[in-house]
């Protein structure tokens, strides 16, 4: 079967894109280059002294060794210290919001042991007791210097080995490592160990486990996500903002879970890290990271329905010094399903490698493949009625998809990370994320009419045969770091993003000259899904695509502004640019220079309770047309939100409550009537929600 794809690149945007990435990354640079040049100035004592930045460990009771090498890695340092002297020695574990010191005190506890800075990054450990002079005894080996390097970390808020059903930090709602109670905006965060104790295999599952989000199977395998009464379409991997749609996900709704440390949900507008989006929620789905310490598991699972599942999960260091790591991790499922003809496979491969360039230097390169090939799938919903109105009573295991019938959905990530650490904490890091995804769909349904009860007669196909691709190209850069302000400890960041987003669509038409061209269901109560598979034909019937470019810089500052109050300010400038050509129509939505402001403020009540309150912006550009047949403009507002948030048991049991209010302007409600092309039509409206 032949099949080809239309529509072409707008002259000029790749020149334009490597103007807005090369400016960027010179307005960037000359920002960051002043924020390190004030925080040099204002900071006179070294960073282990003075104010020094608090950090939320979550280190489990282990080995003193393995303690020290979480600590570094959270920490950013690298510890020296004899192999030897800490050999058979135990640490409690630590958990809470710490200075370096602090913690590394509380680690050492009741070890004899005791650490000294030998540099702004570089600790040494020793013991204090008196050696005496002269040889060492008989039989005693010497032992070689541990080198642990507490490189820029990839995953700060890792909960892998953790046990925890909390995260340490979350960064998905500013950029800002902080805690679930640090940040003035709802969000729920699935963690390693709950999705293993309940056993969250795909997307679904998690979604259905996060608190204030729903799943809804439309049918036909479409599956949307709602918060607050919006469907969710922001996405994100490892903080790169990409796009969910529901009805062409291209495996966004069918994700394996194996390849993820964690999900964190952040429900309400995200604007500053996301830009464009609705206010339902962003899902952030954080990949695993390599370990330097070996370490692999195998799972092999079988349940109703012939539903066969295996996985393999190995990590460790790929030489000898452990500065480059690497991961592997992929998952099989073969299940059937209590509906008749109904089967599906899913495969997933997951790859990543972290390399230490320098001490302080992080590169990260990995990609990803998933694929999901179904069989008797369906294109609609059974026929709620008979043809004498009485409800439709079919056996549970009725199927209408025709055997054939399939949604295959494939997806793969490629990205690269590279990141470094300053002497003076700041840090600039560059994400580079490739997408690709696709589908390809052949689907016929006893769906259409309603059944005589005594023939079966009455009932049609639904016919579905499309294929698709989009493809999603992005690029971040930023920079975050502390800022003395009135001898006080703040924090920056800034950064910006480049943008791109390529879907098509083709649907097919039936040859009529091939087998299988009936659309009639002969007796729908004794369907099999067994009829003939068309033969396409070779040109697409009708075909879409869309390219949307965003492009945008951000900054955002967290003052310090008492012990007890902490404010956030920030604001991002977009621009915005939709082409559109969709069943032949053409059209065209661009908008430059929006800003869309982040505030947010957290007061300490207690040492366990704090308030919070938050203002975002929202901005979504439409689709939707008016009878005249114009596109109308993005829907804008705000979205305000008040909260507790309380944290026990050093973070290991958070709780809070939340109020909000949306209010946005060009919201589409139908009109009434239809645009010049025949679809229906849209007016605006201002809508508040609460």
């Amino acid at each position: 079967m032949s099949r080809t794809e239309q529509g072409g690149r707008g002259t000029g945007t790749v020149s334009a894109l490597r103007n807005i990435l090369l400016g960027s990354a010179a307005v960037l640079t000359l920002l960051t280059s002043a924020a390190f040049l004030e925080s040099a100035n204002a900071q006179a004592i070294p960073s282990q002294q003075g104010a020094p930045q608090a950090i939320a460990f979550n280190i489990p009771a282990q080995d003193l060794g393995g303690a020290l090498n979480a600590f570094a890695d959270r920490a950013g340092l690298r510890l020296l210290f004899p192999s030897n002297l800490v050999a058979g020695r135990r640490s409690a574990g630590l958990t809470g919001t710490l200075t370096r010191n602090q913690a590394l005190s509380r680690l050492l506890a009741g070890s004899g042991l005791t650490f000294r800075f030998t540099s702004a990054n570089t600790v040494t450990i020793a013991d204090p007791a008196p050696v005496s002079a002269g040889a060492a005894p008989a039989g005693a080996i010497a032992l070689d210097t541990i080198d642990v390097d507490g490189v820029p970390s990839s995953d700060p808020g890792r909960t892998e080995g953790t046990g925890a059903y909390t995260p340490s930090v979350t960064a998905t709602a500013t950029r800002f490592q902080l805690t679930p109670r640090e940040t003035p905006q709802s969000i729920s965060v699935i963690t390693q160990q709950q999705m293993n104790d309940f056993s969250l295999r795909s997307i679904n599952d998690v979604v259905n486990q996060t608190p204030g989000l729903s799943v809804q199977n439309a049918g036909a395998g479409i599956t949307n996500y709602y918060a607050r009464g919006f469907t969710i379409q922001s996405m994100q991997y490892d903080g790169m903002q990409t796009y969910l749609n529901g009805a062409y996900p291209g495996t966004d709704t069918s994700r394996d879970m194996a390849m993820y440390d964690r999900v964190e949900v952040l429900k309400g507008t995200s604007g500053l890290t996301t830009g464009a989006g609705n206010p339902g929620a962003t899902i952030n789905l954080i990949r695993k990271k390599p370990t330097r310490a070996f370490q692999g598991y195998t799972t092999l699972r079988a349940g109703s329905w012939d539903d066969y599942r295996g996985e393999l999960d190995l990590s460790g260091a790929l030489n000898e010094s452990g500065t480059v790591r690497g991961r592997f991790v992929t998952a099989h499922q073969d299940a059937r399903s209590y509906l008749s003809h109904r089967e599906q496979k899913s495969s997933l491969f997951y790859g990543i490698v972290e390399a230490d360039l320098t001490p302080d230097t992080l590169l990260t390169v990995g990609a990803d493949y998933q694929r999901f090939v179904p069989r008797g799938y369906t294109a609609g919903m059974i026929p709620l009625f008979n043809s004498l109105g009485e409800f439709n009573t079919v056996p549970r295991s009725f199927n209408p998809g025709a055997r054939w019938g399939t949604w295959e959905q494939n997806a793969s990530n490629v990205f690269t990370m590279l990141e470094h650490r300053f002497d003076n904490e700041w840090r600039i890091k560059l994400h580079l994320l490739r997408q690709v995804s696709g589908y390809d769909m052949a689907i016929a349904s006893a769906s259409g009419g309603n059944p005589n009860p005594l023939d079966g007669s009455g009932v049609s196909l639904w016919r579905y045969n499309y294929t698709g691709k989009t493809r999603t190209d992005t690029a971040e850069l930023f920079a975050s770091g502390p800022l003395w302000l009135f001898d006080r400890k703040h924090e920056l960041i800034v950064g910006g993003r480049i943008s791109r987003r390529d879907w098509r669509n083709n649907g097919f038409g039936v040859d009529p000259t091939g087998p299988g061209t009936s659309n009639i269901v002969s007796d729908f109560y004794n369907w099999t899904g067994n009829i003939p598979q068309p033969r396409l034909l070779p040109v697409p019937t009708n075909s879409n695509r869309e390219v949307h470019d965003e492009n945008g810089v951000y900054v955002a500052t967290r003052l310090n502004v008492h012990d007890r109050l902490k404010v956030l300010l920030g604001a991002r400038v977009a621009d915005y640019e939709a082409n559109r050509l969709n069943w032949g129509v053409s059209s065209r939505l661009k908008k430059s220079g929006q800003v869309i402001p982040y505030y947010g403020a957290v007061f300490d009540l207690t040492d366990a309770l704090s308030a919070y309150a938050s203002y975002t912006g929202i901005f979504m550009p439409q689709t939707a047309q008016n009878e005249q047949g114009a596109t109308l403009p993005p829907l804008e507002g705000i979205n305000t939100e008040y909260g507790l948030k309380a944290a026990f048991f050093d973070g290991r049991l958070n709780a809070s409550a939340a109020y909000f209010q949306l209010k946005q302007d060009n919201y589409a409600v139908p009109s009434g009537g239809l645009t010049p092309i025949g679809t229906p039509a849209y007016l605006i409206v201002r809508r508040t929600a609460s």
